[in-house]
């Protein structure tokens, strides 16, 4: 069976419905599918929920862009459909005075990024804030919040399906085949059956890489090498230390292991770093001992035998083990040469923060091709 179509987003993660929810109200026809049997199993579902305010990344790239334009948008987003948001505010904590020049750094970082409401604490002040923490300074951004990312996920496909788009489940892409004014499609699981599209956007997180891989027609320059890079989060048995969602200074491969809260209120840790090289999502106990290490840095107060395991997420790095972070990675026709095909590579953090600004900036790329 041959069923022909405009547009296919690959992955119903958070950034496929929100491109597919753009794409549909501006008045394409779209279909989402999606491997998995429900929205948001990979990345979405397996990350710390919050909402950045844009000064970690580095002025003019993809990253501070999309997140500051995207912070905006999402809290406008969430209030006007009813999502819960909290905007708890972030402490960026030094433990050091060599620290405490990294927060001024991040600080000039934050304001050429135009997130301009962040300001330096002494110790004094930040415990003014938080008495439980240890601390020589920190950097307050009150505009850092947290959200439901499953509540996100249903509006943004509620929204697309409103709108004319279709998202079905179990329905992996095998296989495409670049052809004449488009792309042949074979997809497995429930559809079982060839359709084609004119315009085909890989939004498949961790699988974006080995699903363009998959696209004939495609050169293999225009792939980039991918990498797993796990995190393991514990959760706080009792009451949450702090009111705020408190960070180290960020290391080389994440923001280190920091405490948020849940919209609950339970506090949880993490995420760490280790580099692997298949989809593991245990949590090994053994693991909290680093865990109290590091959060007594900032909380010394941490009770023994206190952390328990919670869940893991996988963020898909398209840099090695101790290489630069890499920008987003939105490879268009402009990059590859292929006419309607638009690559999302590297959507890790501020992936979620920067949904419907990624969405927004795929459909320019679509309508001015």
């Amino acid at each position: 069976m041959s069923v022909d179509i405009e547009c296919v987003v690959v992955g119903a993660g958070v950034v496929g419905l929100a491109v597919a929810r753009e794409m549909a109200q501006a008045g394409h026809e779209v279909l989402v599918i999606e491997a998995g049997d429900a929205i948001g199993t990979g990345i979405s579902s397996r990350n710390s929920e919050v909402i950045h305010a844009g000064l970690y990344y580095p002025p003019g790239s993809l990253k501070a862009q999309l997140c500051v334009e995207g912070r905006r948008r999402l809290y406008e987003y969430c209030d006007s459909h009813g999502v819960e948001t909290r905007r708890l505010g972030k402490l960026i904590v030094a433990k050091d005075q060599e620290q405490l020049a990294g927060l001024e750094m991040l600080l000039a970082r934050g304001l050429l990024n135009g997130v301009d409401d962040l300001r330096l604490l002494d110790r004094k002040q930040a415990q003014a804030l938080e008495p439980e923490l240890s601390c020589v300074g920190a950097l307050y951004s009150p505009s850092t919040g947290i959200v439901d990312a499953h509540a996100l996920m249903l509006a943004l496909q509620g929204d697309a399906e409103a709108a004319g788009a279709n998202v079905v489940f179990r329905t992996p892409l095998l296989e495409a085949r670049v052809i004449d004014k488009g792309f042949s499609l074979a997809l497995g699981g429930t559809a079982q059956m060839t359709l084609s599209c004119r315009r085909l956007i890989n939004a498949a997180g961790l699988q974006a890489p080995a699903l363009a891989h998959r696209i004939e027609g495609l050169e293999r320059q225009w792939v980039p090498d991918d990498y797993l890079c796990k995190g393991h989060y514990f959760q706080l048995a009792g009451r949450a230390p702090f009111r705020h969602l408190v960070y180290p200074a960020p290391e080389a491969a994440g923001l280190g292991i920091h405490m948020t809260l849940d919209l609950a209120g339970q506090a949880r840790f993490g995420p760490d770093t280790e580099w692997v090289d298949v989809e593991d999502y245990r949590v090994d106990p053994a693991r909290a001992e680093a865990f109290y290490q590091a959060i007594r840095n900032y909380w010394p107060g941490l009770p023994d035998q206190s952390l328990q395991p919670a869940y893991s997420g996988i963020r898909p790095k398209i840099s090695a083990p101790g290489e630069p972070a890499r920008d987003f990675l939105i490879s268009s026709e402009a990059e590859h040469q292929v006419a309607g095909l638009i690559n999302l590579f590297g959507i890790e953090s501020p992936g979620l923060t920067s949904c419907l600004a990624l969405a927004g900036r795929v459909r320019q790329l679509i309508d001015n091709a």
